[in-house]
């Protein structure tokens, strides 16, 4: 496994709305890995420790999203500036075509990109986050424990949404308190992180989405190209696992793995079989270049 540093991998891609950040590791076939939302989080965090294995096998591309501190900020809300920076990010590189692996709010901006350009996403990795409830209440706990935070941010409010978000409390260490408390507070990111999860902007957005007549993107999935591998923690108290049934039911290609003792935090808190289970399905050969291979075979 290949150690990397932030400041070796980091680059800066230019656009015409400020500077993406990201960082880049590894040789072949593109991965664009694309991270949540949360107090404190980045791309880096997200993925550091997963990046070593992947880079063996794929040039992977780490992507900082505007809003949380690292990228610069392109106005407006998160997840829309997301959304806009993923297609600014590859066109940037000149990029065609990617796999994409994203956790929970960057698997939901990966599925939708994915449904807009069918073409340029190969395959899909999601890890937790997206779908919606059908057994269990929603919004979950560590949603209302991240709105909670947000209104009104204390150290004891993140400890108790980091928390939420793993099942062995023992990854809660004093080291990720600090890097994420040092972040989460910054004005900029904190204005950013309202426009999502303060509660006003949570209620808005639920009332909004109620009285459009848009169709919101888990209705459809159905309409996915790309080969999907739905990745979840059995114990996800951020986004249940009853969340997986309809993606897992509805998209046409989909694969499902439910994680034992787990939370949201998959490739972190079972980081070896994550890594496996991935790695397995995003270097899997198609059915009909198997057949091919056969055929020449013969």
């Amino acid at each position: 496994m290949t150690e990397l540093s932030h400041d070796s991998t980091l680059r800066e891609l230019p656009t015409d709305k400020g500077v993406l950040r990201y960082h880049e590791a590894g040789d072949g076939p593109p991965l664009l890995l694309l991270h949540g939302s949360g107090p404190g989080v980045t791309g880096w965090r997200n993925y550091r420790d997963n990046l070593g294995t992947f880079a063996e096998h794929f040039r992977c591309l780490v992507l900082e999203f505007p809003g949380f501190g690292v990228s610069d900020p392109a106005g407006g809300h998160p997840m829309a500036t997301a959304a806009s920076a993923v297609t600014r990010f590859l066109d940037g590189l000149g990029l065609s075509q990617v796999d994409v692996v994203g956790n929970s709010m960057g698997g939901i901006i990966g599925t939708r990109f994915a449904l807009r350009h069918p073409d340029r996403v190969r395959r899909l990795v999601t890890i937790g986050g997206i779908g919606r409830n059908v057994f269990s209440p929603g919004p979950g706990e560590g949603i209302k424990l991240l709105t909670e935070f947000t209104d009104a941010p204390s150290r004891e409010g993140l400890v108790r949404w980091l928390n939420s978000m793993v099942y062995d409390p023992a990854l809660v260490t004093e080291e990720l308190i600090e890097e994420r408390w040092a972040q989460a507070t910054d004005p900029a990111t904190l204005a950013s992180a309202r426009l999502m999860y303060g509660s006003e902007a949570f209620a808005a957005g639920a009332a909004a989405a109620a009285a459009s007549d848009e169709a919101p993107y888990w209705a459809l999935l159905h309409r996915l190209k790309a080969k999907t591998l739905l990745t979840w923690g059995r114990d996800d108290r951020v986004s249940p696992v009853d969340m997986s049934i309809l993606p897992m039911r509805t998209i046409p290609d989909a694969e499902l793995h439910v994680f034992p003792d787990c939370g949201h935090w998959v490739m972190i808190e079972q980081k070896a079989a994550w890594e496996s289970t991935v790695l397995a399905f995003l270097t899997r050969e198609d059915a009909t270049a198997e057949n091919t291979t056969r055929k020449d075979a013969a």
